[in-house]
C-alpha cells in the first residue's frame, strides 16, 4: 500500500515531542454530536441502527454512512497480527524479550522513552491517523494511553502524554476531532497538555469514573458499558445521573448482529 502524503512535517511532529505542548486547531472539535446514542463497532462493522448518531470503528474499516464516525488507532501498542510492522527498537523490552500488554498477548507495548522513539512510532501512526481521515471518519480514538501502568515503571506517564500530542496534532492538521481512550486518572492532563476534545470510555459506570471524564469534556464523553460486568440492570444505569448522555449496551467481544451472544440496547 502507498504511503498516504503526511499532512505534518516531519519537523512539526519533533518539535512537538519535544515540547510536550499539542498542536491546535480552532475547528478540531466541531461538529461533535454531543448526546448522540452510540454504536462501538470494533468487532465488525455492520448498518447502525437507526437511532445512532455516532459509531465506532477500526481504522482498518470504512465509516459508517450518514452518522458521526470515529476511527479507532492502537497507538500505544501493537494491534493483533501487525508485529511485523514494528522495527524492534520501537518495542518496549526488558531482559531481551519484547513486552506484551498481559491482558491482550497479542499486542506488544510501545517504547515510548525518548523524543526519537516517539518520533519514530508518530511516523508510523501518523499515516493512519490521515488515512482515517482521507476515507471520510469525523474523529480519531487513540487507545492504550496508560501503557506505562503496565510497564512495571519502564514508561513514564510523561513521555506518553509527550506522544499523545503529537499524535493529536496529526489528527487535527488532517481535519479529525481527536478522543481520548479511557485513563481516567489523565483526563486533565490529556484535554490541558494533549489536546483531546472528547473521550470514548469503557464501563466508566462499573468503576465509578464517569465523572473524571464529564467534569473535564462535559457531554462530549461516549460510554461503552458491557454486558459481562455490569453490577446493575442497564435501565438503572440509564437512569444514573452521572453516567454519560452517549451510552450503549455492548457484547464483550463487540460482535456483529449475525453472530450468537451479540448484544446492542440503548437507554430509553
Amino acid at each position: 500500500m502507498p504511503r498516504i502524503r503526511s499532512f505534518l512535517a516531519p519537523a512539526a511532529i519533533a518539535a512537538l515531542l519535544l515540547s510536550g505542548c499539542a498542536a491546535t486547531a480552532p475547528e478540531s472539535g466541531a461538529g461533535f454530536p454531543v448526546g448522540a446514542s452510540p454504536d462501538y463497532q470494533l468487532g465488525g462493522a455492520y448498518e447502525p441502527d437507526a437511532a445512532v448518531g455516532v459509531v465506532g470503528r477500526d481504522r482498518e474499516a470504512e465509516p459508517a454512512d450518514g452518522v458521526y464516525s470515529v476511527c479507532y488507532v492502537n497507538g500505544f501498542q501493537t494491534q493483533p497480527g501487525e508485529l511485523d510492522l514494528w522495527p524492534e527498537e520501537l518495542l518496549l523490552q526488558r531482559d531481551g524479550a519484547t513486552v506484551f500488554d498481559p491482558e491482550w498477548p497479542d499486542e506488544a507495548l510501545l517504547d515510548t522513552g525518548s523524543a526519537e522513539a516517539r518520533e519514530a512510532i508518530a511516523g508510523i501512526v501518523g499515516p493512519w491517523i490521515e488515512g482515517c481521515a482521507e476515507r471520510g471518519f469525523d474523529a480519531v480514538e487513540f487507545d492504550n494511553l496508560d501503557t506505562f501502568s503496565r510497564s512495571d515503571g519502564a514508561l513514564a506517564v510523561d513521555d506518553n502524554v509527550a506522544l499523545a500530542a503529537a499524535l493529536v496534532a496529526v489528527a487535527h492538521d488532517a481535519g479529525l476531532a481527536a478522543g481520548q481512550k479511557n485513563a481516567a486518572e489523565l483526563t486533565e492532563r490529556m484535554h490541558e497538555e494533549a489536546g483531546f476534545d472528547f473521550a470514548v470510555v469503557e464501563e466508566c459506570a462499573v468503576y465509578d469514573e464517569c465523572g473524571a471524564y464529564t467534569d473535564v469534556y462535559g457531554d462530549a464523553v461516549i460510554d461503552i458499558e458491557y454486558t459481562d460486568a455490569l453490577p446493575r440492570p442497564f435501565a438503572e444505569v440509564c437512569a444514573d445521573p452521572a453516567t454519560p448522555a452517549s451510552v450503549v449496551l455492548r457484547d464483550r467481544d463487540l460482535l456483529t448482529p449475525d453472530d450468537e451472544g451479540y448484544v446492542f440496547e440503548l437507554c430509553p
